[in-house]
């Protein structure tokens, strides 16, 4: 899992968890609200019944025994007619507060019962002398009827807050139980995501961290993070392990490179010692002389182009290969590479093919040239004597391409990965030939520096082809360079040097 999945789903899961707390608290708070406002209904229910009991009690008391005292009067400031009124009032009351179901319909009844007792308290009032046993007992018994009617409806009032008060203490339970479950998850949660980031994050940070340090200070250049963790972490230790494989590698290229400078400048360096102790002998005849000087001249320019390769290089790596392009015709950059080593005597076959007509680029002549140069010089090392060794240019309408192909020794498709990788030469070149391994990754640079490429194929044993590719100059005038302008220009200089 990756930080960021690991990290989204946390946030996830907490934001989860707070929709569910604040639900579970809206849907709490509103149950609650509900239970006391049923509370409430229910003890408003519970205190008009009673005063509604009450004011019947003093009603018929004040009716029937006017003369009789009681210990508190609440009707002393009432007559039996404000006190009817009050009646009504509080049935009115009595029904805007009353649920549906049960109550409404004992409510109907009191109300049918009150009317019944009042309809008989004036049947009373309007002939109070004759008075007879009945009509007394009918206004004791609706008043009755009515008192056991509100003592029910108390009832249903009291039964109503008692349920809605049980409510209200099971929601409170459940209330209190999810709280606990949900700080228990939270604190699991924390717990999961403290664990989860020491073990699989910190740790591999801090072994990451300890690979770097190790290799940073050279106090093991072996070692390496292991790849473990978010997908982050690996990637990270992924990209430290191939950085530290690739600079033990190219340290190894370096020594492996600065033994092979070391060997190839002291091969010419002994046989330029050799020459000078050999010229200081009395003996010394002028065709010895001669053959002596030779050898000097050969290796001098072999140290000169490894100085040269060396140098390039060095530009190249810090960007800063100067170039002085200008228009040339191609045939004769290849014409004059092809008369160089035509003039010795390298026992090959060097054939030059060129077409009719001019094939320009815009391009430094001198790099240019040496560029061919370092093609044409490894096809001669690397073919047999007596073989064939061809340069060819040729041209369309957009590019310009350089051949140099040969039937030397030829490179597999593994050896081809590495051919332009500075300081690496194939096996049987090696063997074949001295070098540093620079000549073909600095020409590499030089083209691309031109903005071409060059590309190659081989096969084992029959040879190689190396093609150079550059923008064409489509010549918009009757002037071109010439052979002579091209002799006589000094950025030329030796082509068989190293600039």
């Amino acid at each position: 899992m990756s930080l960021r999945a690991f990290f989204s789903t946390v946030v996830g899961g907490l934001v989860l968890l707070t929709v569910v707390s604040a639900t579970l608290l809206v849907v709490l708070t509103t149950v609650l609200e509900r239970m006391a406002a049923t509370l409430s209904e229910s003890v408003d229910g519970v205190r008009q019944a009673e005063e509604l009991e009450v004011d019947l009690l003093v009603h018929s008391r004040l009716l029937m025994s006017p003369g009789s005292p009681m210990l508190a009067d609440p009707s002393r400031d009432r007559t039996p007619p404000q006190i009817e009124d009050d009646l009504h009032r509080q049935m009115e009351d009595l029904r805007a507060t009353a649920s549906p179901g049960e109550e409404n319909q004992v409510l109907d009844e009191v109300q049918e019962q009150v009317n019944a007792y009042l309809s008989a308290q004036r049947k009373v009032a309007d002939d109070p002398d004759q008075v007879q046993p009945e009509q007394q007992a009918r206004v004791l018994g609706a008043l009755n009827q009515a008192l056991r009617s509100l003592e029910q409806l108390i009832q249903i009032n009291v039964d109503q807050a008692q349920e809605a008060r049980q409510h209200a203490a099971h929601w409170n339970e459940t209330a209190n139980l999810l709280g606990v479950v949900l700080g228990l998850l939270l604190v699991a949660t924390l717990g999961m995501v403290v664990f989860w980031l020491r073990r699989f994050a910190l740790r591999p940070v801090a072994e990451l961290q300890h690979a770097m340090r190790a290799f940073g200070t050279g106090r093991n250049k072996d070692s390496r993070a292991p790849e473990e963790g978010p997908s982050e972490i690996r990637d990270m230790a992924h990209t430290f392990n191939e950085m530290a494989e690739s600079l033990a590698h190219q340290q190894e290229q370096q020594l492996a490179f600065l033994a092979g400078v070391a060997h190839d400048l002291r091969n010419p360096l002994s046989a330029l010692k050799l020459s000078t102790a050999l010229t200081g002998r009395a003996e010394v005849t002028p065709e010895r002389m001669q053959r002596t000087l030779e050898l000097v001249r050969r290796q001098v320019a072999r140290l000169d182009r490894m100085v040269g390769d060396l140098l390039d290089a060095t530009r190249i790596e810090a960007g800063k290969l100067e170039l002085q392009p200008e228009v040339r015709d191609t045939r004769e950059l290849a014409r004059s590479v092809v008369e160089l080593y035509q003039s010795s005597d390298s026992g090959h076959t060097l054939d030059l093919v060129v077409p009719d007509t001019a094939v320009l680029v815009r391009a430094d002549p001198a790099r240019l040239e040496q560029v061919l140069t370092n093609l044409v010089s490894n096809a001669l090392k690397y073919s047999p004597a007596g073989s064939r060794v061809e340069v060819s240019v040729k041209g369309d309408a957009r590019s310009a391409v350089l051949t140099v192909a040969d039937q030397g020794i030829g490179m597999s498709a593994e050896e081809l990965k590495g051919l332009f990788v500075p300081f690496q030469r194939a096996g049987n070149a090696r063997q074949r030939a001295p070098g540093v391994g620079l000549g073909l990754s600095v020409s590499r640079r030089i083209i691309e520096a031109h903005g071409g490429y060059i590309d190659v194929e081989s096969w084992p044993g029959r040879g190689s082809v190396f093609r150079v590719h550059l923008a064409r100059v489509i010549s918009s005038g009757p002037e071109q360079p010439s052979a002579t302008d091209a002799e006589d220009d000094p950025a030329n200089g030796d082509p068989g040097a190293v600039h």
